[in-house]
């Protein structure tokens, strides 16, 4: 499939809709899910989403055919999901806070998560969520592998404490 989607891309650049449009029924229910289970919404996921594809549109005659198409939109879409949580962090963050203070109160996945810095975050979705491998999520992020691990293994920890 990397090999067709490279192939949609250099027409897309082009400006051939129909290339664009299969890009985009492609990849947009992967996209939707790991953009709901960081957002914790549809309506922010539905958006980051069309965000993320206006700009792979506006953008797309600086693909890289060297890259996996893949590898570059979820890049796309995570940063749109960083503005997104970076807009409302001071939202999500009282509510985890008073949240967590409460004795006896059931924290679910989604509020533990909250908790759980945002790079962290991101790859636990990403690699649970996206099903993607080490090398994979280092590429979308940008990172090393030992950084997606160390990243990953204090996400899990503040979930196993966080959720007892």
């Amino acid at each position: 499939m990397a090999a067709d989607d490279r192939a949609l891309m250099k027409r897309a650049a082009r400006g051939d809709e129909a290339a664009f449009a299969e890009i985009v029924e492609r990849h947009q229910d992967r996209l939707f899910t790991v953009a709901r289970r960081l957002l914790g919404n549809r309506a922010d996921a539905e958006d980051v989403v069309q965000r993320a594809f206006l700009q792979l549109f506006r953008r797309a005659d600086s693909y890289n055919p060297r890259w996996q198409l893949s590898t570059w939109l979820y890049r796309i879409l995570l940063n749109a999901c960083m503005d997104e949580l970076r807009r409302r962090r001071g939202q999500v963050e009282l509510l985890a806070t008073s949240q967590a203070s409460r004795p006896g109160d059931h924290l679910d996945v989604r509020r533990a998560l909250e908790l759980v810095p945002t790079e962290a975050r991101i790859l636990l979705t990403l690699r649970y969520a996206g099903g993607f491998t080490y090398g994979e999520l280092a590429r979308i992020r940008g990172i090393s592998i030992n950084t997606v691990k160390s990243q990953l293994a204090r996400g899990k920890s503040i979930l196993r404490k966080t959720l007892g």
